[in-house]
Formats: structure tokens, sequence, C-alpha cells
């Protein structure tokens, strides 16, 4: 496989990913009847990429700014124009162009960011512009949405659910998310940046399959390539290298202000290269920046400087402790937790105590193969430790993989544990979670198969799963009156739907993702107003594509609402593969039962056969475009 690498281009094996609303936005700005659009974002984040796939089948010119070519009157429109021309004339000879695409508006030279401008003041061609933000933009230019003759489009760095889908058709295989996060942060949103990187990564070897899964993960160094130099330019020529140096190979911690050369920090700090935090410690601006000075110093004083992973011990327990406490908070919110990614990006080992608590954290989130790819690394450390099993157990229990793990409550209680980190698993279970983990994790592992009276069973001291899994009833009493878990279980007893769409939304802001989809899922079919179940059904598939593959059986009624219970019981399973003699065997009803069942579902569902269900019960998943 090949890798294109002309900056200006992402072509095959990289796909156009993400970006609909965006790409829908400009598409109709560029059609009959509207004057066109201005993109702009920073370096690398893809504006090229999507204004041209906006493009893609129509007839349209386009022009580019070039560095070379900025003194030069009217030098993106030699291909277009005479050899000597006036702006007047330009513009007329142009103004049968009906749609224009200008790239690198910001390097235009004045004649070019003249005729552009006084193309969208007469309005006769639809013109498609982009800029780079954080550079000089020609004042005609700018004057395009400043003076309101145009719209302007922001463009954000791809999120990271696109990143990873991105990055993974790069590489033709999946990625596990703990190598996603580790891209996303050093890119940041850098889309030839990410594509330089993982070519390298690619190309040198550096990706490994890990056990038991499909998935590869990247561990180590991060190759300083040519696109990786010129992005760190400015650190690797820095005048106060030294200074850098010293606070790169003390990462993943920071350094005290007082023990640096405080002119050398005011210097780097006026050209935003480190950030002072309020007490006064030092840190690199971007997380790109130390590991390619590590990388680009010498070995001897690369082995002075180094920092070992067992000087992070006492840094890494406080971080655990942070994360369990904010756990307690019922706050699971994003937090910064350097020392242990530092840990998993240098390939060292990671205590099987830490894991669990990032795994539950990631899992509260909603990041369920997050939550997994923890688990695994403190599995690694500590084979048979038994939070991470649970943990592991849990998130691909709420993935919908029934069997893909053995039951956790198998391991023997307490193993692998020790010490502080016990202490902190005793402590990190999420209000109304049974404090053993066992129960927990054999109630989602029998809701993934589908039996829902043996889930609610095994659920014994856990309130809030039996809210989850439709019992509210369950949890009356069992949950703090004033917390937002006893909120949820209150709107879904009295059948609430507005009130448990309150409920969802202080859920997502407390950082639990899942549980808000979950939340509005079950409004759905709580409204009594139809358009108030569509907004809840719209926010509960938003909010589900964010959480890694979810599949519960509250979003599992997502689609399958208007069914009885029966009839979504029969659905599911039929969906999973089952003949309708194998599920007349599994419910102890005839065959003759089980087809009108799925008759009547079929008709409901606007389905016609069996082939159509699995893509029914299943969450739509976000496609590329």
């Amino acid at each position: 496989m090949t890798f294109e690498r002309d900056a200006k281009t992402l072509e095959l094996p990289w796909p156009f990913t993400g970006r609909e609303d965006e790409l829908e936005l400009i598409r109709r700005s560029s059609s009959a009847g509207h004057h066109g659009i201005v993109v702009t974002g920073p370096a690398g984040c893809g504006k090229t990429r999507l204004i041209t796939e906006a493009v893609r089948g129509t007839d349209c010119a386009r022009v580019a700014g070039t560095p070379e070519t900025r003194h030069i009157p009217f030098a993106a429109f030699a291909h277009l124009l005479p050899e000597t021309v006036s702006l007047h004339r330009a513009v007329q000879l142009l103004s049968a162009v009906r749609l224009l695409l200008v790239d690198d508006a910001h390097l235009l030279d004045d004649a070019s960011a003249a005729l552009v401008h006084q193309l969208a003041v007469h309005g006769r061609t639809r013109l498609l512009v982009v800029t780079t933000d954080g550079t000089v933009v020609p004042s005609a230019v700018s004057r395009l949405w400043t003076g309101e003759l145009l719209p302007r489009l922001v463009l954000e760095p791809l999120p990271q659910e696109e990143t990873a889908q991105l990055a993974a058709a790069g590489v033709g295989a999946g990625l596990e998310p703990l190598t996603v996060n580790r891209l996303h942060r050093l890119c940041r949103g850098d889309l030839r940046l990410l594509r330089d990187l993982l070519g390298a990564v690619r190309e040198g070897g550096l990706l490994t399959r890990l056990p038991g899964t499909d998935d590869r993960a990247w561990r180590g160094p991060v190759p300083v390539t040519a696109t990786v130099r010129e992005r760190t330019a400015q650190v690797l020529e820095c005048a106060d290298r030294g200074t850098l140096e010293l606070l790169a190979f003390a990462e993943p911690l920071p350094l005290p202000m007082d023990g640096l050369d405080l002119p050398a920090l005011e210097r780097l700090e006026a050209d935003g290269l480190v950030r002072v935090d309020d007490d006064g410690a030092v840190r690199l601006a971007h997380p790109l920046h130390g590991p390619v000075l590590r990388a680009a110093a010498g070995r001897l004083r690369a082995r002075r400087l180094a920092r070992r992973p067992e000087q992070c011990t006492e840094a890494l327990a406080a971080e655990a402790a942070a994360l369990a406490a904010r756990i307690e908070r019922a706050d699971v919110r994003s937090t910064d937790a350097p020392v242990g990614e530092w840990l998993v990006a240098e390939g060292q080992p990671v205590p099987a105590g830490y894991a669990a608590v990032r795994a539950r954290f990631a899992r509260l989130r909603g990041e369920l193969r997050e939550a997994a790819a923890w688990a695994r690394e403190g599995l690694r450390e500590t084979a048979g430790d038994l939070s991470c099993r649970t943990e592991l157990a849990l998130a691909a229990a709420q993935s919908g993989e029934a069997t893909a793990f053995g039951d956790a409550a198998d391991a023997p209680a307490g193993a692998g544990l020790s010490g502080e980190f016990a202490r902190l698993d005793a402590a990190a279970h999420e209000p109304g979670e049974p404090a053993g983990p066992d129960a927990g994790a054999a109630a989602w592992l029998a809701a993934a198969r589908g039996d829902l009276d043996a889930a609610l069973a095994a659920v014994g001291d856990g309130a809030y799963d039996a809210v989850r899994l439709g019992a509210p009833g369950r949890a009356a009493g069992r949950l703090p009156g004033d917390d937002v878990f006893a909120q949820h279980a209150d709107a879904l007893a009295r059948h609430d739907g507005p009130a448990l769409d309150r409920a969802a939304e202080r859920l997502e802001e407390r950082g639990f993702l899942l549980f808000a989809a979950e939340a509005h899922a079950q409004a759905v079919r709580a409204h009594r107003d139809p358009r108030a179940a569509r907004t809840s059904r719209t926010r509960a598939v938003a909010l589900a594509r964010r959480c890694q593959g979810a599949r519960t059986p509250a979003l599992s009624g997502l689609v399958l609402g208007e069914l009885t219970a029966r009839q979504r019981q029969i659905v599911t399973l039929a969906a999973a593969g089952l003949s309708n003699r194998q599920i007349a065997e599994k419910l102890t009803l005839s065959i003759r039962t089980v087809g009108n069942h799925l008759y009547s579902a079929y008709a409901r569902l606007g389905a016609n056969d069996r082939g159509a269900l699995p893509w029914l019960v299943e969450l739509p998943a976000a496609q590329p475009a």
C-alpha cells in the first residue's frame, strides 16, 4: 500500500470521513441561489479535502494561492485569464464561471485577492474560498466575511471518534483506543501530521497486534519524520532548547518554575512553547514537543535526563485517587491524567489497580472500548486481577458481547489487589453499583444475552443498574434523593418523558454519556407528544454513537420502541440469527406464535423480511460520506 505524500491532498487509502453537517452546508452554499461560503480553520484540519468532496461531480473552476507567486499579479488565475488583463476585464471574463473554488486564499497575490472580492460583490459566480487560521490574510479576502459578502464556516479539528475511523482506514486495521487517544493528542486535529505519523508507524513495523483482539497498538517513541520536524522546528531550533529538554525529560510530570532559568521561561512562554499553572509548575505547551525533543537528544544526554517509571509511582497513585474521588462525586467529565497515558505510550507496565480505576472511569463515561483497553493493560501486568477482569466483562457486556469473555465472578475475590490500589478499588464503584463487582458483571452479561429476567435477578444491590435495565421500582428509596441517579429513577417510575430528558441532560453535564443516552431512549417511550419523542430519539442516538459501540437494553428500544415487549424479544433474537424454531424453543412458544409476532413486527417496522432486522435493531453507525 502506497501513501501519497502530497501535503494538499488526502488520496486513497484515506477515505473522506465525518463532517457530514459541514459537507451539507457547503453543498447548499454552492447551489443555485447562494453566493458561496468561506471556510477557515487551522492548518491540516482537512479544509481542502472537505471542499474537494463538496464539489465532486460538479463543473467547478479551481485556483490556489502559493507563497512563490504572491508578488505576481493574477498569478492564481493565470490558467483562466489572458497574459495581460485589468481587474475590470478579469471580472467580466470570469462572470461566466458558475462555481469557483479558491484554495489557500491567504496566499493570493493582491490582484487575485481583489478579483475574488469583486466576484463576490457582483454575485454572478458562486465562490468557495478556503483560508488558514493564524496567518496574514489579504484584506480583500478577509472582507468577504467581515463585510458580510459571504458566510464563514470555521472548521474545528476532526472529533476523536471520526479520527479513529480515519486512522483505521489509513492503516487498514482497527486501532485500539489508547493508540487513537495518543494520536489524537499528538496531532490535535492536524490530519496531515496524523497521516505522516501513521505512515511512519506502519512502515516502521511499530504497530503490534493485541492478543485476543483484531486491534493494533502503537507503543514506544514518536518517529521524527520530515513532517514532524517541520511541525516542531520552533522547539528544535530554539535558543532556549536546553530548558525545553529539561521539561521534555521531566514528562509526564511538570517542573517547578523556581528550578529553571526564569528569563528563558519568560521568552518561551511569550512564544507559546510552555505554560505555567497557578502553582508555578511548568509544562511544554504542545504534547508533540516532549517526545520529539527526547528523540532528538543525544544518547548520553537522554540517559542522564530520562525519567524512570518508578519515579512516577507516587504521582500515579495520586492520579488514580483523584479519578476515584471524581467517580464518588458522580462527576466523570473529561480530565487530564497524563501519568498513566505516559506509561502506556512508553510501553511500560501499568499497575492493575490503576488500570481498573481508569477502566471504570472510561466505562462510566460511555467509552466502552477505551475501558476494555485499560482493563487489558492491567491484566497484562497482573493476569488474574479481579477488578480488571470485571471491568473487561462489563465493557464487553454493555457492548452487547455476551460471550466475549468468561464470567468475571469465577475469579477469586481480591485477586491481584493490594495496598493503596485495593483501597481505591473498594471506594471507586459508582453510586448504586454493588460494592462487590461480581453481581454487576453477571447482570450485564445476562442482559447482553437478552435474558433480562436473569439480569434483574443478578443485579442484587445495584439500584441504578436496575434503573438502566428498566426496573426503577427496585431502586425505590435506595438512591440519594437529591442526586441525578435518583432523578432518573423517579422519572422512569412515573413514565415522565420530559423529566427523563431533564435527567439525561444532567447526566450528560456530569460526563455520563451512556447513562444520558439510555435516559433519552427511555423518554422516547414515555412521551405522549410524538415530536418530543422524535427529539429524544435523536438525542439518544447522537449520544449512543459517542459511546464506542454501546448496546444495552435501553438503547435497543430506540428502533424497536413501538413493539410490544414480546415482539421486541422475538425480533432481537431473530436479528441475532435464530430461526423461528429456535426462538420458539427458547421462549417456550409455538412456531406459529413466533411467526405471527414477527409478521406484526415487520409491519410496524417497515421491514420486508428477517434480513432487514439487524439494520433495525442495531444503532445506525456513523458512515463515511
